[in-house]
Parts: structure tokens; C-alpha cells; sequence
């Protein structure tokens, strides 16, 4: 690849170099765990620390490697690490090499320690009996949460005939490998800073906040058009219902050429040590000249911020120095 120029900022210095999509989950006893994608699209990676801090140095263990042919052997993309009823899940997207797009949601359990015990593969995610809809087509960046008793899945997953669009879809599952319920439509690119080279919503994260759950989603192509936009909802209201979310006219993060901050994206959220706290971790890179594909571009590094909320309780994403 050619040397590209990078102009160092204190805006634009890296948590973890080299690690897009990624995901932080914290512990009941304060421990963090990491996982993201790495830039060959070839394995799962996690780190272990005792703080979130340590995230950055902690040894990094490859938890499970892609096939060498058929399902699972290609663009092997954004992992999320879960616990549901015991066990650990991971939730990651992967692609056939002989029909590279052909990409679907998985999932692996662990029973044990993530990090010592072995994973074991349970195939792909299983749409409702009674849809023929779900994961039909390209389908990724697939994120779960549990509200009120239920589990939901929030995945993305391109439609449509000629030009295909990757639209956010919601569904409440029946068990950590299989849907209860049809998919339901969140959102669809809109609006034009979601229309670059593609149409894309995509990279669902949930953020709570008194009483509302906000849905961050990324936007438009990876490279420097890539965005964050939101929808949020009351936390009451039926989250199965389209018309009870809420999309805003604009994106709520997105690059700056002045810090050197480029294509901020694809986040997730954890709380900071003192509990309280939300920070929003995210990928973005150091420059805007990219050759060829972007998405095989492997800079994309990642960044923390703490998460600010307005006087009407929305939360506000800031281009800050990175202290982490």
C-alpha cells in the first residue's frame, strides 16, 4: 500500500491502532473486554483488562479463524462480544470467497472463560419461523441488548433490485441464535450525507439515557464521508413499532479536517470506571487521501470519548483530545 501523510493531532492519537468496528463490553466486577475487526477480515481477536485503560497494552488472543472455503471465509467483520443467560456469544459477520458479498450473520458460544475456554460455532443467525425475509441478502454489523425481560437484534442488511441500499432492521429474538419475530424497517438513507458512492445504515450501537434509548448507526461509504447518525425512542414505547423511533435530519459525529479526525464510525459504548460515565468508542483515521477501496484501507484505529448530553437529555458526540 502507499505511504499515505499523517499530520498527528491530540485529537487524532489512537487508543488501539489498526482495529475497526470496535466493541468494548465491561463487567459486572469492572473488567473490560475488546474485540474489533482486524484489517486481514480473516479471525476473531478479544482482549482482557482489568480496567479499560489496560485495554490498550493487554495481550490479544485470535479466538477463532476463518474457513478456507464456503460460508465464514472471507471479510470476516465486526464482532461483538455478549453474555446472555450464562454463556458468551459472538455475534460477527463473515462472507463466502467464492461470492465475496454473499455475507451473513454469525454465531459463536463459549461456556467458559472467553479467553481460556474453546468457542464453538452455532451457524448463521436464524430469521423467525414465519419470515422469508431476514438475512435474505447481504447482512451485517448485527448488535443485540436486552430491554424489559426481551432480547433484540439491530442488524443491517441491503434490499432492492440495481442499486442495493443497507437499511437498519429490528427484531426481538426468540434465543441468542434465532428471531421470534419478522424484521421491522428502522431506518433507510434518507438523506444525502447517508448517499455517497453507496446508500448505507449500518454499525447499530444502543445508548440509554434517561428514559429514552438512543440508536447511533453509521452512514454513507468508509472513507471520509463515513458519519454517525441517530434515531432514539422512548423507553416505554413499543420498540417493534417503526413509528415510535425517531430519526434526526443530521449526522451527529463527523469528520474534521482540522483536528485530522476522518470518517469517525462503526461505535459502540461502555461505561467509564466510575460507572457513570458514558463513553463512546469508535474507529476513524488520520488522513483523508486514501488509494483504491477504503475499506481495504487498513488505518482505521480507535478512539474514546466521553459522551455529553444537551439540556433536553439527547447525548452530544464532540471531537475531543484523546487522554485515553
Amino acid at each position: 500500500m502507499k505511504e499515505v501523510s499523517v499530520r498527528e493531532t491530540v485529537y487524532n492519537r489512537p487508543f488501539i491502532w489498526q482495529r475497526a468496528d470496535p466493541y468494548i463490553l465491561r463487567c459486572e466486577d469492572g473488567g473490560c473486554y475488546f474485540t474489533a475487526s482486524v484489517p486481514e477480515y480473516d479471525r476473531i481477536i478479544l482482549r482482557y483488562a482489568d480496567t479499560l485503560t489496560g485495554l490498550r497494552d493487554a495481550e490479544e488472543k485470535t479466538v477463532w479463524v476463518k474457513h478456507e472455503s464456503g460460508p465464514q471465509s472471507i471479510h470476516i467483520w465486526a464482532p461483538e462480544l455478549h453474555r446472555i443467560d450464562g454463556c458468551w456469544y459472538i455475534y460477527y459477520a463473515g462472507g463466502d470467497v467464492d461470492d465475496i458479498w454473499e455475507i451473513r450473520p454469525y454465531v459463536l458460544r463459549c461456556a467458559g472463560d472467553p479467553m481460556r475456554d474453546p468457542w464453538e460455532e452455532l451457524g448463521p443467525m436464524l430469521p423467525a419461523d414465519d419470515d422469508p425475509f431476514s438475512f435474505r441478502a447481504f447482512s451485517l454489523d448485527a448488535t443485540v441488548f436486552s430491554h424489559r425481560g426481551d432480547w433484540y437484534m439491530v442488524w443491517a442488511e441491503k434490499v432492492g433490485v440495481g442499486r442495493q441500499i443497507s437499511n437498519l432492521y429490528i427484531a426481538r429474538m426468540a434465543s441468542p441464535t434465532k428471531l421470534a419475530t419478522v424484521q421491522v424497517l428502522l431506518t433507510t438513507p434518507d438523506y444525502d450525507w447517508e448517499r455517497g458512492e453507496f446508500w448505507v445504515n449500518e454499525g447499530p450501537a444502543l445508548l440509554r439515557h434517561d428514559g429514552k434509548l438512543f440508536l447511533t448507526f453509521s452512514a454513507n461509504t468508509t472513507g471520509e464521508l463515513y458519519c454517525m447518525g441517530m434515531l432514539w425512542c422512548d423507553e416505554d414505547a413499543e420498540l417493534l413499532d417503526p413509528a415510535n423511533w425517531t430519526k434526526l435530519r443530521h449526522p451527529v459525529f463527523r469528520s474534521d479536517d482540522e483536528k485530522e479526525v476522518h470518517g469517525p464510525g462503526h461505535n459502540s459504548f461502555v461505561k467509564a470506571e466510575d460507572g457513570v460515565t458514558d463513553l463512546c468508542v469508535y474507529h476513524a483515521r488520520q488522513y483523508d487521501k486514501m488509494v483504491g477501496n477504503p475499506l481495504y484501507d487498513p488505518n482505521r484505529h480507535v478512539y474514546i470519548m466521553p459522551v455529553t448530553f444537551d439540556q433536553n437529555g439527547f447525548p452530544e458526540f464532540r471531537h475531543l483530545p484523546q487522554e485515553w
